[in-house]
């Protein structure tokens, strides 16, 4: 397995996989599979801004040559609030999950905050339920500080998002 940063060349993967996360866990994340379908190619290469030094930047596993799972990185930018940043789209398809990939992810996408000069904090948030999610994020250092109800609206129902952070200075991944 290969950790690295996605970049432009990688976009139609990423996308792929993307479609297929909001697709297979409408519940997981805050957008549908039908908005970012809609998107234009562009925009997705936006989110690929290692190469740009853009405040977007997603880390892709890989096995060989196959996108095998996603984390990324968005960068706050306003002056108040630049020592943040926000893990978003973490996904590994089902087929992949259990063998580390997850975890290696959000680790490297903590390692990449740490290394931005500036960076004190990395926040996410995970569908209240989703048990697997966020005690992997515990592991990686990441404690619950709030829950927002109804955050998101799926299939008739509303879901809570619990809110995480975790502060680079101190939180180290559980043994």
């Amino acid at each position: 397995m290969t950790i690295r940063l996605l970049v432009v060349a990688d976009v139609v993967a990423y996308r792929d996989l993307m479609l297929d996360a909001y697709d297979a866990h409408p519940d997981a994340f805050t957008s549908s599979a039908t908005e970012r379908a809609a998107l234009p190619l562009a925009w997705w290469e936006r989110r690929l801004g290692a190469e740009s030094g853009g405040n977007e930047v997603v880390i892709g596993a890989f096995d060989g040559a196959t996108l095998t799972g996603v984390a990324g990185l968005s960068f706050e930018s306003r002056e108040k609030a630049k020592h943040k940043a926000t893990l978003f789209g973490m996904y590994v398809p089902e087929a992949k999950r259990q063998q580390g990939i997850g975890r290696n992810l959000v680790l490297a996408a903590l390692a990449h905050a740490r290394a931005r000069p500036g960076m004190r904090i990395v926040q996410l948030t995970v569908t209240q339920g989703n048990t697997a999610a966020e005690v992997l994020y515990g592991q990686c250092g990441f404690v619950r500080f709030g829950i927002e109800p109804f955050a998101i609206a799926v299939a008739g129902r509303f879901l809570s998002k619990i809110h995480m952070w975790c502060d680079l200075d101190t939180g180290l991944p559980a043994p």
